[in-house]
């Protein structure tokens, strides 16, 4: 057989282990973490670790770098998690597109704010456990007058209980 023919079959046989090393990884992952999200109120803390104007001027935000928030909301029987766990505080906001399945989260929202014509754009990715999730939210903006900005959060959430009646947003 040639060099170039040894080349080849080496390659496919690392791609073939390589997959196979993933699958094992997956299968671990999902082994530690329930299929969804467990239903019942969640207590988050986030920070803001990046935070910066993509339109040169003030961000539309009350939030500023380094600043903490704690708020509780809840995820419902079907695992899927309320939007005030993932929004700036007093945004309307609704899920768009989510993947919360077997310790895997992702989940994109779209957001109105109060006095700005435009969108609040949070993503947040990150991974969850019997007992809490973490991650990092990446929110961007559309405004159609000043203010737009580009912001990062990490989080951690623990479930703390079960959801109260009416199950309201408190935020700290």
């Amino acid at each position: 057989m040639g060099m170039s023919k040894w080349i080849g079959v080496a390659s496919l046989a690392l791609a073939v282990t390589a997959c196979g090393g993933e699958k094992k990884q997956e299968a671990a992952a999902a082994e530690e973490a329930p299929a969804t999200l467990a239903a019942g109120l969640y207590e988050v803390s986030a920070e803001v670790t990046q935070l910066a104007s993509t339109d040169k001027t003030t961000p539309a935000t009350k939030l500023k770098q380094g600043d903490k928030q704690v708020v509780k909301a809840c995820v419902a029987a079907d695992g899927k998690p309320a939007p005030e766990l993932m929004a700036e505080a007093g945004d309307k906001c609704e899920i768009k597109n989510s993947y919360i399945r077997y310790g895997r989260m992702s989940a994109q929202m779209s957001c109105s704010r109060d006095g700005h014509v435009g969108y609040v754009m949070p993503a947040m990715m990150g991974s969850y456990s019997a007992d809490g999730f973490e991650g990092e939210i990446n929110t961007l903006t559309y405004f159609n007058e000043d203010g737009d900005y580009r912001m990062t959060q990490k989080v951690t959430a623990k479930r703390v209980g079960d959801c109260p009646a009416g199950g309201a947003a408190k935020t700290s």
